[in-house]
């Protein structure tokens, strides 16, 4: 995790998922403006996110994640069917919504004239 904290993905008001509707860049102060849905493996928790980085890391590799996190391979294998449920319903939350907003519109991206 960044030293900014975690990225929020729930909005403190209503529980509603949030979305990135600005991205700037620094050096040129260029902004794109569109409404965003954030990646499913963003949505995940920050345990659940650490998990998904060392496996991908670790070539999927069941093995290497036991000996990392000190646990037998079952244990493993567990966590992982836990997360692969977890980001299936992720998923298919953001694919029902995407519906339902009617997604697939072209976002607001500056054309470079041509």
């Amino acid at each position: 995790m960044s030293r900014r904290g975690r990225l929020p993905v729930r909005c403190p008001s209503c529980g509603g998922d949030l979305h990135v509707v600005e991205l700037a860049c620094p050096g040129c102060s260029t902004s794109v403006r569109g409404d965003y849905p954030l990646p499913p493996l963003s949505r995940l928790g920050g345990e659940d996110q650490q998990f998904a980085l060392a496996f991908v890391l670790r070539s999927g590799s069941l093995k290497e994640m036991a000996r990392l996190y000190g646990v037998s391979y079952p244990t493993v294998r567990n966590r992982l069917d836990a997360l692969i449920e977890r980001l299936g319903a992720i998923i298919e939350s953001h694919e029902r919504d995407a519906t339902a907003a009617g997604e697939g519109e072209d976002a607001d991206v500056p054309s470079d004239g041509g």
